[in-house]
């Protein structure tokens, strides 16, 4: 079955791990960051605790019913940073570092697929946006991409909505940003939890971005942004 039907008038992008990627990775990043303020980890135990760290968050996330804000993202991400580098010898200096290393365009590589798909999305007179878990950083690093200029009339970003994903809260913004029905609008994410299911959850179609065959289960998946065009 193909990704487009005629019934799709939208097509909604998440951000992170889908349209683009932090080169270099983020656990390497943080392990860099971390030998400065004298930790040693490599990028594995990084991504071990920043998993740990990140799912506390979630949970709290969960509680609040995917309630947040920007004041919200940035103690979230403060919480993440002093967890996942706990024997740093300054945390609140790492923090700092990484929180504006995440801001910058040069941090971030466009998904090699991106700018192709976009153009031939427009061509066929689609509504095209993005539905980002970001806070407004997100601004900065989309300045830095001539290609994504096609989305920016219709970005929507957690921390200004008001809503995280997978909250269906979400999703209606970007339902009423699509300015179509809520299954007139498909949403390409790489998380199973926060854009498929989030998305499907609450009367969207979607795709769940699948490089590495994870999640056979799936009914609508792709292994990369192309295959959507196919």
């Amino acid at each position: 079955m193909p990704h487009l039907t005629t019934a799709t008038r939208a097509v909604f992008f998440d951000a992170v791990g889908t349209l683009i990627h932090p080169r270099p990775s983020a656990p390497t990043v943080y392990a860099a960051v971390a030998r400065r303020y004298g930790l040693a980890l490599t990028a594995a135990d990084v991504r071990e605790r920043f998993v740990a760290a990140y799912l506390k968050e979630e949970a709290a996330d969960v509680a609040s019913n995917w309630e947040t804000s920007e004041a919200r993202e940035r103690a979230r991400w403060h919480t993440i940073v002093c967890d996942t580098l706990v024997g740093v010898s300054d945390p609140e200096a790492c923090y700092r570092e990484l929180f504006d290393h995440f801001a910058r365009p040069d941090a971030w590589a466009l998904d090699p697929d991106a700018g192709a798909v976009l153009r031939a999305l427009a061509a066929r007179g689609l509504v095209l946006g993005m539905g980002s878990n970001y806070d407004e950083r997100l601004w900065s690093v989309l300045a830095g991409f001539a290609e994504l200029e096609l989305l920016k009339g219709r970005v929507l970003v957690s921390s200004e909505v008001g809503a995280r994903k997978p909250g269906a809260g979400f999703f209606t913004h970007v339902v009423r940003a699509a300015g179509c029905a809520p299954g007139e609008v498909l949403f390409v994410g790489d998380d199973i939890d926060n854009d498929y299911l989030g998305a499907t959850g609450a009367g969207l179609r979607a795709v769940l971005l699948d490089p590495h065959d994870r999640f056979a289960h799936v009914p609508h998946r792709a292994p990369r942004l192309a295959d959507l065009l196919r």
